[in-house]
């Protein structure tokens, strides 16, 4: 059974998402702070998290600062309207998705499944015949679910691999940041640009020595992005 920690400050909220998670078959941890929120995570297995951005204490962003020292489990920000710089900034640190107040569970937990079913296919043992995606010095084990660079073993949360996945299997194409986020979140792109961007910059400074100069991820401008066969 995979757990689910929820983080908010509304316990109100808390309780409606863990009823919806609960009737799909996940256990739930509860915290009412990013203080709560990291010590659980010290202390159990987690799955996912589902943060609050807004709360009193420790907030969702500094929360996730602290939680992608030691795991990169996925992260699901939960955040009004009017946070949408704050939004930003958490994709930014490590977070890899966000779901807008007010919400529908069933959204959420959609959300959740679908991070947990990423999480869960990386570290799994490579088989006798991986398959290796190769260009330079970057290559990414599909069936390792694994990423290095120049031989030194890369990071990267799910949703990070698997936007560097879809652009490696598509080498010498440019992809928009509508088809990335479609294949990877699979589900419709609506205001996708912005998500997609902080994500490659994330990428970027994991696997560029470089980044305003990158040698692996490629913008074309107005178009998309690509990685090309070096």
């Amino acid at each position: 059974m995979f757990n689910v920690l929820v983080c908010d400050d509304d316990k109100a909220i808390v309780r409606s998402i863990e009823i919806y998670l609960k009737a799909d078959g996940y256990n739930t941890l509860a915290a009412y702070n990013g203080i709560e929120a990291v010590n659980i995570l010290m202390e159990n297995e987690v799955h996912c998290i589902i943060m609050d951005i807004m709360m009193p204490g420790m907030d969702g962003i500094s929360a996730t600062l602290k939680i992608r020292e030691r795991s990169n489990v996925p992260i699901i920000f939960l955040s009004a309207k009017s946070e949408d710089a704050d939004k930003i900034a958490g994709l930014g640190i490590g977070g890899d998705d966000y779901v807008t107040k007010p919400f529908n569970p069933l959204e959420v937990c959609a959300r959740v499944k679908s991070q947990i079913r990423r999480y869960t296919t990386l570290g799994t043992v490579p088989s006798e015949n991986s398959r290796i995606l190769r260009t330079g010095g970057l290559e990414l084990d599909i069936d390792g679910r694994s990423v290095t660079v120049d031989g030194e073993e890369v990071r990267l949360t799910a949703t990070e691999y698997r936007i560097l996945e879809y652009l490696m299997l598509n080498m010498g194409r440019t992809l928009s940041s509508t088809q990335i986020y479609e294949n990877v979140w699979n589900e419709a792109a609506i205001g996708s640009d912005k998500i997609i961007t902080v994500h490659i910059r994330r990428i970027r400074e994991k696997i560029e020595i470089d980044t305003k100069n990158p040698k692996y991820i490629k913008v074309v401008w107005g178009i998309g992005y690509k990685v090309d066969k070096i």
